[in-house]
């Protein structure tokens, strides 16, 4: 299988559960919720996205022919001094291209692979890590991981009704844009009020790095 790739890079997890620790992040192209270009932002099912992911021009992107191909570009990136090595597959949407045999031979070359998914598609076995962050009009289909991220608020978008889903934590995030600072006050807000949900922050903002 060919893997199409905005960008691979090595860098700080920015949020969520695992944020502060070392990361190889490899980006596919392309999203099911929206193309990634602005004139369809506004139709999109999902059009607060704050990532690049259209495309192959980013560092390290491009077509990978083989899996063999994308985890030698992977291992390039982790430092060789640093053991514990972790690669998060993210996008767009990671699952409409990572496939099983990625996965088991990341594993064989000692990684620990994690995804960052809208949850609208189930994944291959064995991923290490799976945090799942739902999107308003968007189905979700996997409704069970590690973390489920919720980026708050979203219009008639409840947090409490993902409660009964089967996740190990509930990390809630602020919308980004003109409206962050209130939207952080809310999150703070509601992870006081409602003790399963722990307040995730884009922290990579915050010290500048991606």
């Amino acid at each position: 299988m060919s893997y199409a790739i905005k960008e691979i890079y090595f860098t700080i997890q920015g949020e969520g559960f695992h944020t502060g620790k070392d990361a190889v992040f490899c980006r596919f192209s392309g999203c099911n919720l929206w193309s990634g270009l602005e004139k369809d932002r506004s139709k999109a099912v999902c059009n607060f996205c704050d990532t690049d992911f259209f495309g192959t021009d980013g560092e390290n992107g491009g077509k990978y022919s083989s899996h063999h191909n994308l985890i030698s570009q992977i291992e390039m990136c982790w430092p060789k001094k640093k053991k514990n090595k972790y690669v998060v597959f993210t996008g767009g949407e990671p699952l409409l291209q990572l496939d099983q045999q990625l996965i088991d031979e990341l594993h064989n070359h000692n990684f620990e692979v994690a995804i960052e998914t809208n949850g609208t598609i189930l994944p291959p076995n064995n991923i290490d890590w799976v945090c799942v962050s739902p999107k308003k009009n968007a189905d979700l289909v996997l409704k069970n991981g590690d973390e489920l991220k919720l980026v708050y608020p979203q219009k008639n978008f409840n947090p409490k009704q993902f409660e009964s889903l089967d996740f190990t934590y509930f990390s809630i995030q602020p919308m980004d844009g003109k409206q962050l600072q209130k939207n952080i006050l809310k999150c703070v807000s509601y992870c006081m009020e409602n003790p399963v949900w722990r307040l995730s922050l884009q922290t990579h903002k915050i010290i500048g790095v991606r």
